[in-house]
């Protein structure tokens, strides 16, 4: 039996009107083991929500789709290379240069594309 692909959200939202919310429900459609990254919910979409990359309970990641403002995601930098991923998505509006240039310097497999895009669905599908 092939193994589930993981994917940890960075910026999950309980509210389903945000890509971090649609993410969540795109990859969980796609057979994802889903791992929402949310420091204020206990639960997104009914799975468990975690505080932070370090707390996901998975051996390894596949990919870590982000939804974070830029500088948030520079901060995280360190923690999202200590989870190692096989790759890590940085959606629209959560990149920029510096950030970008950062994280290829930390070999960090850096993709700039829409992860929801990417598992075969747009975001319009998933409405409140």
């Amino acid at each position: 039996m092939k193994k589930r692909q993981t994917v940890a959200i960075l910026g999950a939202s309980q509210n389903r009107s945000k890509y971090g919310n649609k993410s969540v429900r795109a990859h969980l459609s796609e057979g994802y083991e889903v791992f929402p990254i949310n420091p204020k919910a206990d639960q997104i979409e009914g799975l468990t929500s975690y505080a932070s990359l370090s707390e996901v309970p998975a051996e390894q990641l596949d990919r870590i789709s982000v939804y974070l403002p830029p500088a948030i995601g520079l901060k995280l930098l360190p923690e999202i290379q200590a989870a190692n991923a096989k790759e890590v998505w940085f959606n629209p509006g959560s990149e920029n240069p510096e950030l970008m240039e950062q994280a290829r310097t930390m070999g960090i497999n850096v993709i700039q594309a829409c992860s929801i895009v990417d598992v075969g669905h747009m975001p319009g599908e998933f409405s409140e």
